[in-house]
């Protein structure tokens, strides 16, 4: 029987409104109690996760507990914690999205034993707020009353320990009920687990941090920020248009001077601002971190500022710019913050004499984050001179009005400075991404195949699937090494002369079901993530590497689409969706997939399917495979054509790939070499995306993931504009089809260079594609601008993207409504999946940065222990496309880098042109136009540099102990490099790349074999713990290529 009651929530809207909501609260006998010693199993029906048998106590930690020591409780050792309801929303109210998906995740992570309890929803654990009594006080009433119920139904027979930080409720309900203890965190950490010296340092961290903060309120007098505005005159004041709310982006160039917030809800359309609102200055910022959500109160005209044109360095002591800056901007102050999104962040602690010139207050240590945007940490500590070689993770706990810094505590240390694994470690934490390996539960619920027992097609799925194996020629063409196919193609002719073609992507939701523990880990991670030498796989590996790989000459379920299509013309008549089983019958690299679709059949020793066969055997075979990559390739050629007469966009990116030695060494980075195969089996994908788009919107118009690209704001193309204008062509903005006319006609014969410099500009301007649920916007905003298609969605990659995971859960669900069966699954609603399209947003955006990062760090480590004034290499032909006032933006094509390059240096003086066309530093001034800069020395000589000029450089790297080292770029001459190699024979860039990785290799591999005999050094097995695949990286990724996910590694450059 349920019991009624009423409960009160204050909501915050977009808007800023505050909602006083009347919620129906119903209370009931039986809730699950997720515990193995429970008297009423049934009644309590336990689903999910149960805790442990095999412990001495429970434990459940008081709200304060959970927000301030989630860390510790995170840690494995620490088992029996239950978390009662009312801790979990004091987090996600006082802490923040950020913490409380923390908390859900470990909730969520079968390795942990831990459980939520829901004690408000408990008849006889619920209790109303009492009147005049402090919401801290009833939520630890509420825990202890839920604790106390908790051991009565487990029979007494399991002792509960209650953690608090509340020494009222300490003395209060310490000996009040016989089996329920309650004390301190510090005290449980010491009585029960005196050896866990992680937690007992990470403890101390905590405590040291909160002891300096109270101090440090008490001491201080004076305020070095202004107080930020109580929560209920911000929503006033965004209500009535005063404030503006939106999300704090630090410019990690000029990190101390310059931020911008962007508007987002209703301020973005209610204020009438055009433009983002620049926050000038650490004192508007008003201790707001990089991420935070702020509410800012807009500057009057008269106060209002622009921002510099001018290149500079990544320094974290950033200094005003004495360059004039540009047209002013909407200018404005912090007056709140909404939200605070910190996180973990990596930070490195000063060197020895840093900490000895801080004098007597050497305990409380200022530590500087890794990222340039972040400030400067506060941490107390006496490990300061023990971890000055090491990267360490913080967690900030405040920021007080009268502190010029946050306060935080150390968390851990994560390796060493410089060395590879410890780099790669530090760009997975700052974006946050776990790689943790799978747990047993997960993988137990994959299907065994080995070869005692290997997996087999089952005799129900042959008659609900259509058969294909015998009946298709379905293959697949992936690059080299690729180890988790996603996709498999088929073409062939129908009696009546029409073609079909078919599109077979892996069945993964077969074997993932849905909210399953695999389903779980794979929604948390979102994606695979590829860095530069290694992948972190969204599946684990018996499916993303066998049951769910359509690998060559194995029987595989498919989810395919089939189209049959016009004889001559290849108009659609009809098209098919459904499971099938297939076989591929040949795994193809591009390489040799292009080579077929050449004719030239000398590549059969790479087709491993041809081996055996007979010469006429063969022959027959070869012919047969390559008269259905033509004949995919014509239909591919109509497809892009139709997208072309739409306005599709052929754009520039930077890509390359990794590949492994067979000691999973780095053995060559490989740039992307266009191929027309690439354009055939990406217009196939591209065509499926579509196709399927448009069936599940049509079934659930509301509730549909599909993929949108915005077309981008016309002020983001006025350097593109400006810079072709500069080689006499004209860049037409106002559609897709424009400016795809408009880049094609923008073609210099002298140098190919120019349009790929033009295509990446155009790349740099556009809006970035993002997932949404159908029923968020409305259709007019449905459109791919750069694909040219109304409807688009990702279906063909779910071994590595869980967006298309849930589209073909969509997928299956409309053809079960078509044939009027009854759905398998509660669909998620659309508001459920606006918020799962935010994190699978938030995770292809980290995904990214991680990549780009990794990529930019293999660049540096080739570059550091070269010397550049006597190494070949470093010096290197390079193109101009864009001007500032203090210099030049380079593009070198030899290593794919882009990079900054000075024409004034920091005194004051200029390039000006030696002998032989070589530049030198000399007293002197610059003039900047719209297309060159001219440096002018005090003795009237003067050097003219041009957009699209070639200029020869010199690399080097600028090595930075706190933050990541970057590439340095160095004038040399304002003529072209010529390599003196080039007239016996042209380098390939294949070759270039591939001295460039393993050079990075030989020199991490030594540094490595050195840290091994180094007494303190970390053991390599805590390095190599999460790294889950060393194979080869697979970044030729084709959808992502045609959807404008393109990478640019070289960064902003200052911009």
């Amino acid at each position: 029987m349920l019991q009624k009651r009423e409960k009160v929530l204050l909501l915050r809207t977009f808007r800023g409104r505050t909602l006083r909501i009347v919620r129906e609260h119903y209370l009931r006998a039986c809730v699950p109690c997720h515990s193995p010693l429970c008297a009423l199993p049934a009644a309590c029906s336990h689903d999910g996760k149960l805790l442990s048998s095999d412990v001495t106590h429970y434990v459940i930690p008081d709200w304060k507990v959970v927000q301030d020591y989630l860390e510790i409780l995170e840690f494995p050792e620490l088992k029996g914690i239950i978390f009662m309801q009312t801790a979990c929303q004091a987090v996600q109210h006082q802490r923040g999205r950020r913490q409380y998906n923390r908390l859900r995740s470990l909730l969520k992570d079968t390795r942990h034993d831990c459980i939520l309890f829901a004690n408000e929803f408990q008849e006889q654990c619920y209790l109303p707020r009492e009147k005049g009594e402090a919401v801290e006080k009833w939520q630890t009433r509420s825990i202890y009353n839920a604790a106390v119920w908790y051991y009565h139904h487990c029979g007494d027979r399991m002792p509960i320990v209650m953690v608090t930080e509340d020494a009222e409720a300490i003395e209060q309900y310490g000996s009040e009920t016989q089996g329920v203890f309650v004390i301190s965190f510090k005290d449980y950490l010491d009585n029960f687990w005196p050896d866990l010296s992680a937690a007992h340092e990470l403890c101390e961290s905590i405590l040291q941090s909160r002891r300096a903060r109270e101090s440090e309120s008490q001491e201080s007098h004076g305020r070095e920020y202004a107080e930020h505005l109580p929560l209920e005159v911000l929503e006033a004041g965004i209500r009535l248009g005063r404030y503006v709310q939106g999300t704090l982006n630090v410019n990690k160039y000029r990190a101390q001077i310059e931020a911008f917030v962007r508007l987002q809800g209703a301020s973005s359309k209610d204020s009438g601002l055009a433009s983002d609102i620049l926050i000038h200055g650490m004192k508007a910022r008003n201790r707001a971190i990089h991420g935070d959500v702020v509410v800012v109160e807009l500057l009057p005209k008269g106060e209002w500022k622009g921002r510099t044109g001018a290149l500079c360095d990544n320094d974290s002591e950033d200094k005003a710019s004495s360059e004039a800056p540009s047209e002013p901007m909407p200018t404005g102050r912090v007056v709140g913050i909404l939200q605070k999104n910190w996180r973990d962040y990596v930070v490195t602690f000063p060197s020895k004499e840093e900490v000895q010139s801080q004098g007597k207050n050497a305990q409380k240590i200022l530590v500087t984050p890794w990222d340039y945007r972040i400030p400067k940490i506060r941490i107390s500590t006496q490990q300061a001179e023990a971890l000055q070689d090491f990267r360490v993770i913080v967690h900030i706990d405040s920021w007080e009005s009268t502190s010029l810094y946050p306060n935080g505590h150390f968390v851990r240390v994560l390796g060493r400075i410089g060395d590879l694994e410890g780099e790669i470690a530090t760009i997975l934490v700052e974006n946050s991404i776990s790689v943790t390996p799978f747990s047993e539960a997960q993988l137990c619920e994959t299907p065994v195949n080995t070869p005692e027992k290997p997996w087999q097609v089952s005799a129900e799925e042959e008659r609900r699937r259509r058969d294909l194996r015998r009946t298709h020629l379905v293959f697949s063409i992936d690059p080299k090494g690729c180890e988790d196919v996603d996709d498999a193609l088929s073409v062939r002719t129908l009696s009546n002369g029409d073609l079909e073609l078919g599109v077979h992507i892996a069945d993964v939701t077969h074997f993932v079901a849905s909210n399953s523990y695999i389903d779980v880990k794979a929604r948390t991670r979102a994606t695979t993530y590829y860095l530069a030498d290694r992948r972190y796989d969204m599946l684990p590996s018996v499916l993303s590497a066998d049951l769910c790989s359509l690998l060559g000459g194995v029987d595989r379920y498919a989810v395919s689409v089939m189209w049959q299509l016009d004889k001559t013309s290849y108009e659609i008549k009809t098209v098919w969706y459904g499971r099938t089983i297939i076989r591929s019958a040949y795994k193809l690299c591009y390489e040799a997939a292009q080579e077929l679709l050449d004719r030239n059949f000398g590549i059969v020793d790479e087709i491993p399917e041809l081996k055996n066969l007979d010469e006429k055997s063969k022959q027959a075979r070869l012919e047969e495979l390559a008269g259905a990559i033509e004949r995919l390739t014509d239909i591919a050629r109509h497809v892009r054509a139709k997208r072309n007469r739409c306005g599709a966009l052929e754009l520039e990116g930077v890509e390359v790939r990794v590949q492994l030695d067979d000691k999973n060494n780095i053995h060559d980075l490989i740039p992307k070499q266009p191929l027309e195969v690439h354009e055939t089996v990406a217009e196939c994908m591209i065509l499926a995306n579509h196709w399927v788009a448009k069936k599940i919107w049509e079934s659930f118009p509301h509730q549909a993931l599909l993929r949108q690209h915005p077309p981008p704001h016309q002020e983001f193309f006025a350097e593109l504009r400006k810079c072709a204008a500069a080689k006499g062509f004209t860049i037409d903005t106002r559609s897709n089809k424009a400016l795809a006319d408009s880049l094609d006609k923008a073609e210099d014969p002298t140098d190919p260079m120019v349009n790929r410099l033009l295509r990446s500009m155009a790349t740099q301007a556009m809006s970035n594609a993002l997932y949404f649920s159908s029923g968020s916007c409305a259709e007019e905003e449905f459109h791919h601008y750069g694909l040219a298609l109304g409807k688009y969605t990702h279906f063909t990659s779910p071994i590595r993207r869980y967006s298309d995971i849930i589209v073909h859960r969509l997928l299956m669900a409309a053809i079960a409504k078509d044939e009027k069966m009854e759905l398998k699954e509660n669909l998620l609603s659309n508001k459920d999946l606006e918020e799962l399209c935010r994190h699978i947003n938030n995770r292809n955006r980290a995904a990214q940065h991680a990549q780009k990062q990794s990529t930019e760090l293999f660049q540096c480590m080739y570059f550091k222990d070269k010397d550049p004034e006597t190494e070949e290499r470093c010096i290197a032909d390079g193109i101009i496309y864009s001007i500032r006032t203090n210099g030049v933006l380079v593009f070198i094509p030899r290593f794919g880098i882009k990079g900054a390059a000075y024409l004034k240096n920091k005194d004051c003086l200029v390039m000006a042109c030696g002998r032989d066309s070589c530049l030198e530093w000399k007293p002197g001034s610059l003039q900047r136009f719209q297309d060159r800069i001219i440096s002018t020395t005090t003795g009237g000589e003067s050097v003219t540099l041009h957009l699209f000029d070639h200029v020869t450089v010199r690399i080097s790297v600028q090595a930075s102990r706190c933050h990541s080292d970057t590439i340095r770029l160095e004038l040399v001459s304002n003529k072209p490099h010529k390599d003196p190699n080039s007239e016996l024979s042209q380098p390939s860039p294949l070759l270039l790349k591939s001295d460039l990785v393993r050079e990075v290799t030989r020199c991490a591999e030594e540094a490595q074999l050195a840290q091994e005999v180094v007494a303190h050094a970390i053991p390599e097995e805590e390095y190599l713990e999460y790294r889950q695949t060393k194979g080869r990286s697979l970044y030729m990724l084709l959808e992502e290529i045609r959807d404008l996910a393109l990478l640019d590694v070289s960064g902003d450059c200052g911009m």
